[in-house]
């Protein structure tokens, strides 16, 4: 085989070469056929070679490319953050490339929103252990994911300092309700540690995904969140990168909590995978100091709102809503977890299964993180996809993996995934050595 050139997640690993992707299947070029049940990166929302996305795209590139933000605005990006705003309330929105991206220009915007309002000291941004924010700088100070922290440890925001809301693990040793929602009253107490005067805003994942593996808070969790944020004047940040634009069962997943955040960052869903886009979405209340003082937005990419990633997203989001796929996602969520759920009675070795919507964690027992890997490299093998987490209280020990297939997949098609992944299971279960 020839030497690649092409920088892969492992070096010198041999993947397999995608040819072509049709509905929740791909196939690569040696004709294997590979069913998607984690949407590539819980981010294929409609799945693969949808015509009418693609043929918006060609549409759009007849017409132009590429403009510069600096220069220009563009229809499609205008189109786009109207459409945002209908469907979430949120009436300023800023493009950016990725949810790193978009999770960064949240930050800046936190922070330049109390400089204007003469409050420079508040600085500080709050986030969470198990929680994972993308992988640039910033958003990697607030991620409380130790395996992806520790090469940069030293260059990185000490950001994390709250417990995550994981009743599988409550690292209290209580149990809901009983336990008073003691991980998210834990803020409070650090903010009055810390100092309110010197915190711009505290940052959390809805549901907790690639740290995690779907953790979900209880009933009361972000209600109580939202609370302590007000008391104290601070922001609250939602990264809806994973869970928004329909995931869950709702277009952001913060919604189910009955809790609206002041900014938040979206992205993956966003085009379904069909154009590198996400965006932060930002409160009249965030931005109107920022409208009243400098008038810039202290961030921006090449790429910001460009025309063709532009069309993709809004021709996704409008087939969306125009099939009311949405409104279908709780539905296949349940018969979806059913599913799992007898997978879990077959395999005593699964531990947890959890989530919302189109998005469900598989916790394992303590194998360690290495059996992880043998479960998604079994799945290849038995033509299924699925995404690696990590868990356990530590971040680094436990075992997890997410199912979330594309939000349109058909109950046959679910039916298909959890076929495959039970023999899978049944590999694990025949032929991993717990040591």
């Amino acid at each position: 085989m020839p030497h690649s050139h092409l920088i892969k997640p492992l070096i010198g690993e041999q993947y397999p070469t995608i040819d072509y992707g049709k509905g929740v299947f791909l196939y690569d070029t040696d004709g294997h056929e590979y069913v998607d049940a984690c949407s590539g990166a819980v981010t294929a929302n409609l799945g693969h070679g949808m015509e009418e996305i693609l043929q918006s795209i060609v549409n759009q590139g007849n017409k132009v490319a590429f403009v510069y933000r600096s220069q220009f605005s563009n229809q499609p990006a205008e189109e786009l953050a109207s459409f945002l705003n209908d469907k979430t309330g949120y009436p300023w929105t800023f493009f950016v490339n990725s949810g790193s991206e978009a999770v960064e220009t949240a930050i800046k915007i936190a922070i330049q929103h109390w400089q204007e309002k003469g409050k420079p000291l508040k600085r500080k941004i709050l986030s969470r252990w198990l929680s994972y924010h993308g992988i640039t700088f910033g958003a990697l100070s607030a991620s409380g994911h130790p395996s992806r922290r520790e090469r940069f440890d030293s260059f990185l925001g000490d950001w994390p300092t709250i417990e995550p809301p994981y009743c599988a693990h409550c690292p209290f040793g209580k149990t809901y309700p009983s336990c008073g929602l003691a991980c998210a009253s834990q803020l409070d107490t650090m903010i009055t540690r810390i100092g309110a005067e010197n915190i711009a805003a505290f940052m959390a994942e809805p549901i907790i995904g690639a740290a995690g593996g779907a953790i979900t808070p209880p009933k009361g969790y972000y209600e109580r969140i939202k609370e302590i944020c007000e008391a104290h004047d601070i922001l609250f940040i939602s990264d809806e990168v994973m869970t928004g634009c329909g995931r869950t069962g709702t277009f952001l997943a913060l919604e189910q909590w009955g809790v609206k955040a002041d900014i938040v960052a979206v992205g993956k869903g966003l085009s379904a995978g069909y154009a590198p886009i996400a965006a932060t979405l930002i409160s009249e209340k965030v931005m109107e100091p920022i409208v009243q003082g400098s008038k810039v937005i202290m961030s921006g990419h090449t790429f910001s709102g460009n025309p063709m990633s532009a069309t993709a997203a809004l021709a996704v989001l409008k087939l969306i809503e125009s099939e009311k796929i949405i409104e279908g996602v709780d539905q296949k969520g349940t018969y979806l977890k059913n599913l799992l759920e007898k997978c879990r009675t077959e395999f005593p070795f699964i531990q947890d299964i959890r989530g919302r919507g189109l998005m469900w964690g598989i916790e394992f027992d303590e194998r360690g993180a290495g059996f992880t890997s043998f479960i998604v490299q079994n799945g290849v093998d038995n033509g299924i996809l699925l995404y690696p987490a990590s868990a356990g209280i530590d971040g680094r020990k436990g075992s997890a993996i997410m199912v979330a297939p594309p939000l349109n997949s058909t109950k046959r098609e679910l039916e298909e995934m959890v076929k495959r992944l039970r023999r899978t299971f049944q590999m694990a279960a025949d032929n991993w050595k717990v040591t």
